[in-house]
């Protein structure tokens, strides 16, 4: 008896990993093999990548029908269900994706993710699987030429422009507030989940007519428009929870995420740089309902979140600490329709309401500020021909306003705004052939806060060398409201809108697993808020005769040809940038630039371990910062910046998963830059501190798991 038992059981531990073979060949459609392409079972790590020959051959413990996905750039992805026992000496041919290869792209100034870009610098797993991104959309964003790694921080920061240059929108919709809270030299994060997106567009320049408000780039979120499976996504974490739901329906689907953040019981294992009296608590959602009609489909994007935090921060200007007592609750809200009317029109509308409030003590002082913010869409497009299109819309923007401030000793004051900004834009796309094509724009606002009208002209060109390379050039103006840090004193001094030029040359090379991309731009600037104070005070005086430039190149390398299951990026970015504004006596180079930033980043798949592992190392050089000690203003330099990060996902089962990740692993004394006293002492000398990361390194644990009728649903792609 005993000696049957044991041989059911090695039967069915036989049954259990019996390893089934999948082989075949890839090829284009004429029958040329494709080299680099890569071949797994969807929801597992099962895979390979196709040889010289296009050849590939791998083992799965996957059992029946599953589907097998073979995938590589300007190549339409190929999707099918396959029987896995039978699957073997198959021919894949993929076809080549049109939209990338027989027409010209205009590319100048725009760097795309996702499954509709047409030259995709990033795929959408890019996002949230970058070593060191820790989930942050932002984050991965930073592995990109364009970019600062301005580490105190934390928002996006793009040629020689500051953070608040950058406008973010989500299915072409204003978030006027995209960013977390924070306080002096404590860095934020993005608010937004990246698993609710299926494609991201980030310019760094020379964007279209339909965006405005913004000196330096935009960045578009796009919602997914469907979701394939109902599931629940659960997580645990070193730094709270998640659990996410998605339900759906023959016309409509709804996804619902929930997070708790507590850092906590992190802080208390992991030493941090920061005297913390409670660490940062977050709650917070985001949900997308979608409902398809028969000509369109309509989306309702709803997000909130109330985070808290209390510290004492050192201030060389005073003997004691600063203890900083944050609460915010911010909520947002996005519903957009796109769809076609008529003979061929395209329809897109939106209106979005966000609010923000903020109560915030220093000491004993109390700053609470609130911020409504709103906007109405209307756009339309049509292809007129072949060759033109013309899409032309109008957007209506409202903010209001309101800071109070109480030293709870002599000074109670009130300050703060109300802001309707009317624009319109007419663009056309004109297609001369394949090979040349030109975009055409211009943007009309009038801003009743300030009391003005602008035009800014914009016009892009594109013209195709070659089957995978191809020139682009862009120019435009651009014009922005300064800083509600400015303009919350508006009932005092007059402002004027700044203003940008941008001219940008571009070329691209892409061909199967391999992507080149060089730039060269220069950014004028003018009308910059310049004051006269030591600091930003309701009797400052105030004018807009700044001015500024930033010019540079940047390069990005993407490549998966050189080793099996090994994907690679190189970023490199030059920047040459002054400016005369805010309070500075001359021209300078602002504190947050680096002259040159580097950034590599590595992912390789282990398919026996069923793991995947990634590096990502950024480096800069040294950044300015101004020594009153000094004769000359902005003479400093800090040291050159490094930190090499690791993460390893393992698929514990096809819907379980566990993730490490580890930041600045080589624990890389990083310094951001010094803040000055304001008087010399005894000495005559002026001390300093140092402005230093939170902590020397991050450490994150998770384990992800997800419960779906569909077995291969994992949270692999939210990793």
């Amino acid at each position: 008896m005993k000696t049957r038992i044991t041989f059911i059981l090695l039967l069915l531990s036989t049954f259990t990993f019996a390893q089934n073979i999948i082989s075949g060949k890839v090829t284009d459609q004429k029958g040329k093999p494709v080299a680099g392409a890569n071949i797994y079972i969807d929801g597992t790590y099962d895979g390979a990548t196709s040889s010289e020959t296009g050849e590939f051959s791998f083992e799965t413990t996957a059992q029946g029908n599953q589907f097998i996905v073979v995938s590589f750039l300007l190549f339409e992805t190929y999707k099918k269900e396959i029987d896995v026992t039978n699957f073997k000496d198959q021919t894949v041919k993929l076809r080549e994706n049109m939209n990338a290869l027989d027409a010209v792209v205009i590319t100048a100034g725009t760097l795309e993710s996702g499954e509709k870009a047409r030259v995709s610098v990033l795929k959408p797993l890019d996002i949230v699987t970058t070593a060191g991104s820790a989930g942050n959309i932002v984050a991965a964003l930073q592995t990109l030429p364009g970019t600062q790694t301005v580490g105190e921080d934390g928002r996006l920061f793009v040629r020689g422009g500051e953070a608040s240059e950058t406008q973010t929108f989500i299915d072409g919709i204003r978030v006027a507030q995209p960013y977390g809270a924070t306080t002096n030299n404590l860095p934020t994060r993005s608010r937004f989940s990246p698993f609710l997106f299926s494609g991201i567009a980030f310019s760094t320049g020379g964007y279209s007519a339909e965006y405005g408000e913004a000196l330096s780039s935009v960045l578009l979120l796009n919602t997914n428009d469907e979701e394939d499976h109902e599931k629940t996504d659960i997580g645990l974490m070193t730094v709270g929870l998640s659990l996410g739901n998605t339900q759906k329906w023959q016309k409509s689907s709804l996804s619902v995420n929930l997070a708790y953040i507590n850092l906590a019981p992190y802080q208390a294992v992991i030493p941090q740089n920061v005297d913390w009296n409670n660490p940062y608590q977050s709650l917070g959602g985001e949900t997308v309902y979608r409902y398809k009609f028969t000509n369109g489909i309509f989306k309702l994007y709803a997000s909130f979140d109330s985070e808290k935090f209390d510290l004492n921060q050192k201030n060389i200007n005073f003997e004691n600490p600063i203890r900083t007592d944050m609460n915010n609750n911010n909520f947002y809200l996005n519903s957009s329709y796109k769809g076609t009317i008529g003979t061929g029109w395209q329809l897109t509308s939106g209106i979005s309401y966000g609010y923000s409030k903020n109560k915030l003590k220093y000491n004993i002082t109390d700053v609470d500020s609130n911020e409504n913010a709103a906007q109405l869409k209307l756009k339309l497009s049509k292809k007129v021909s072949n060759y033109f299109r013309l899409s032309f819309g109008s957007d209506y923007f409202i903010t209001k306003y309101n800071q109070n401030f109480d030293d709870n000793v002599s000074i109670n004051g009130a300050n703060g705004y109300d802001s309707n900004i009317f624009a319109s834009y007419a663009e056309g796309d004109i297609s001369f052939s394949k090979n040349l094509a030109l975009k055409v724009g211009l943007r009309y606002s009038n801003n009743s806060l300030l009391n003005e009208n602008n035009i800014a002209p914009r016009a892009s060109l594109g013209f195709k060398a070659s089957k995978y390379s191809q020139f682009s050039f862009a120019y435009g103006d651009f014009t922005q409201t300064p800083v509600v840090d400015y303009i919350k004193f508006s009932k005092y001094h007059q402002f004027e809108s700044e203003k940008a030029r941008h001219y940008i040359f571009n070329y691209t090379f892409t061909r199967p697993g391999q992507l080149l991309r060089t730039e060269l731009y220069y950014k004028d600037y003018s009308n910059l808020v310049q004051y006269d104070t030591q600091d930003i005070q309701y009797n400052s005086v105030f004018n807009n005769n700044g001015s500024g430039y930033a010019k540079g190149f940047d390069l990005l390398w993407r490549d998966s040809n050189l080793y099996k299951n090994l994907e690679y990026w190189i970023s490199y970015s030059y920047i040459d940038s002054e400016r005369q504004y805010k309070n500075f006596p001359t021209m300078a180079t602002p504190n947050f630039i680096a002259n040159h930033s580097l950034s590599v980043v590595t992912k390789y798949f282990i398919t026996d371990w069923k793991s995947q592992v990634g590096f990502t190392n950024s480096f800069s050089s040294g950044r300015p910062y101004n020594d009153p000690n000094q004769t000359q203003f902005m003479s400093g330099k800090t040291k050159s910046y490094n930190s090499l990060s690791f993460n390893w996902a393992y698929l514990l089962t096809t819907q379980k998963i566990l993730y490490f990740s580890v930041s600045n692993i080589l624990g890389t004394q990083n310094v951001f830059g010094y803040d000055y006293a304001k008087t010399p002492d005894a000495s005559g000398v002026y001390q300093r501190q140092a402005v230093v990361p939170t902590a020397d390194r991050f450490f994150f644990v998770g384990f992800f798991w997800t419960i779906s009728q569909n077995k291969n649903e994992n949270q692999l792609k939210n990793l």
